[in-house]
């Protein structure tokens, strides 16, 4: 099974654009790591201060441990985005069977 973290969450006023930047550095070191899928950041449509966080897993241990390296590492090193956080952000980490999750064909945007 993989796991598949879903943030959704809003900056406060004036550091949403830090936010963003944080989010993203974020995003990149997980798709660096052995056992992430993928990392993506959207953004809402309309409003560039709410914003959607997703990863995917192989599994369980792969998310704990690359999380750990996160606070570890970058909140180490930044403090964390919880102080930039308009209030507390939706979390919810799904389980999608391997073979369902491998059917998912995006199709490219230019």
């Amino acid at each position: 099974m993989a796991w598949v973290e879903t943030i959704v969450c809003s900056g406060k006023k004036g550091s949403d654009a830090r936010l963003r930047r944080m989010l993203k550095a974020r995003q990149e070191f997980k798709r660096r790591q052995e056992g992430c899928i993928g990392a993506w950041l959207g953004l809402a449509a309309e409003s560039n201060s709410m914003m959607l966080v997703q990863s995917a897993y192989v599994s369980e241990g792969a998310w704990r441990i690359i999380s750990t390296e996160i606070q570890n590492t970058l909140d180490a090193e930044d403090g964390g985005i919880e102080g930039l956080l308009l209030g507390p952000p939706l979390v919810g980490v799904f389980e999608i069977p391997d073979e369902e999750l491998q059917n998912l064909k995006f199709s490219k945007i230019n």
